[in-house]
């Protein structure tokens, strides 16, 4: 496995410059694919990173996501020049989310236990949504010590924003299935989230 050195730029860029590298991406301009992916790279692992967390394996999976953003990226649209970064973010996340999710089918939903670079959790993100207060580092923590189907759930619906509807097409469930698996996710996640908290309070004494 080669790891690409990460430049992750995530400075906004105005709607023109954005426009002008979608339309070389779409070209297949591989300088404009190099700019795309080093601007979006952390994101997307932090995506991917909340389903398998294990980061050789994330890596793989990330790159993966990007060779399938680049054969369809000729069928993303925006009309608002206002709101074309914010909508990118979430087609780059549904396909991240999609990919990640393959992965772990293609493992049978395999927990896997592991870190991310700390320096990659440093990295500004300036993605529109949940993830803004929800990829933090702690909370990351947490949620990867739930049961793979109930973690997958309660990524997609809380963080993701998907619909059950839509979880339960992607997981091959029923939307019943989904809403009770978040449910479930969300006691536990509530209890481990306790637990840390009673064993704080009883470190401070």
């Amino acid at each position: 496995m080669r790891i690409i050195p990460i430049n992750t730029n995530f400075e906004r860029w105005d709607p023109e410059a954005l426009k002008q590298l979608l339309k070389g991406c779409k070209r297949f301009d591989q300088r404009c694919q190099k700019a795309f992916y080093e601007k979006y790279y952390g994101f997307a692992l932090k995506v991917v990173f909340r389903y398998i967390y294990r980061f050789d394996r994330s890596v793989d999976t990330v790159n993966d996501g990007f060779v399938k953003i680049f054969k369809n990226i000729a069928s993303f649209e925006c009309s608002n020049d206002n709101d074309l970064e914010k909508i990118l973010f979430g087609w780059i996340r549904r396909i991240m989310v999609n990919t990640a999710i393959d992965e772990l089918r293609r493992n049978n939903m395999i927990p896997e236990i592991g870190g991310m670079p700390d320096y990659l959790w440093e990295e500004p993100d300036n993605s529109a949504g949940a993830d803004q207060l929800l990829l933090y580092k702690d909370l990351v923590n947490e949620i990867k010590k739930l049961p793979p189907s109930y973690r997958a759930v309660f990524n997609m619906f809380v963080i993701d924003g998907l619909s059950h509807q839509e979880i339960a097409n992607v997981l091959g469930i029923s939307a019943g299935t989904s809403k009770s698996s978040l449910s479930k996710a969300r006691v536990q996640l509530q209890k481990i989230l306790q637990k840390n908290s009673a064993q704080a309070d009883i470190c401070r004494i």
